[in-house]
């Protein structure tokens, strides 16, 4: 029997919802991309939204290991409650791209420990857990450079994104994008990387979308800044 909340709600009331969202249409979507579930964001957005923070609730359905669950889970738990090594545990947990993004973007991002975090996730001998420290310290890149070597950081995304793994190399190429866009001293030697690299040249990227391949990135984002 599920543990009851404070609030009455129970981790298989919110599975039970969670499972009556489930669209086979979604999930065939999903699983091109790695992801193992078939529910709407929008209608898990608004679960999430009508439950509001709650921590007991939030760690429960991350132990379920059931992904729609564990996307709630970020949505309403409190990032500060979590202990860093807690989070470590969590982010090695979470293989699905999704949960991972989620996981980092909604509860890393915003915790006390996130630059402890950063700091030994980044070189982190496994690709997924190393992407993670990549995006922390993309987030820096453009909201607190202070104390980050920025021409190190090129130096290893120069020597290492074109044959790392594709989750890595997705986040390198974040980084790379970044410090060209928010670092005009550094401009030149992004975009000039970006071309010599030709990492995700090829992108197939929507009408009227930006294409992440980073000189084309960081181009249209400057010229949108002095529009």
């Amino acid at each position: 029997m599920a543990q009851t909340t404070v609030t009455g709600t129970t981790v298989a009331e919110v599975m039970a919802e969670l499972a009556a969202l489930e669209d086979p249409k979604i999930h065939e979507v999903n699983a091109r991309h790695g992801d193992d579930h078939g529910v709407n964001l929008g209608k898990l957005r608004a679960v999430a939204t009508r439950l509001k923070t709650q921590q007991e609730l939030a760690r429960q359905l991350w132990e379920t290991g059931d992904t729609p669950a564990r996307l709630v889970a970020t949505l309403i738990c409190r990032p500060s409650a979590f202990e860093g090594d807690e989070l470590d545990v969590m982010l090695r947990q979470a293989r699905t791209p999704k949960v991972h993004d989620w996981l980092v973007n909604y509860v890393v991002k915003k915790s006390p420990h996130a630059e402890e975090l950063r700091l030994a996730w980044f070189a982190d001998p496994d690709p997924v857990v190393a992407s993670a420290g990549w995006a922390l310290t993309t987030e820096r890149v453009a909201k607190r450079p202070g104390g980050l070597d920025l021409p190190g950081l090129l130096d290893i995304i120069e020597a290492e994104m074109k044959d790392a793994p594709d989750r890595l190399q997705w986040a390198m190429n974040n980084c790379l994008a970044q410090i060209g866009i928010e670092h005009a001293e550094h401009r030149a030697r992004a975009i000039d990387i970006g071309e010599r690299l030709e990492v995700l040249k090829d992108y197939p990227t929507p009408p009227n979308c930006t294409s992440p391949f980073a000189p084309i990135w960081i181009t249209e984002m400057v010229n949108r800044q002095h529009a």
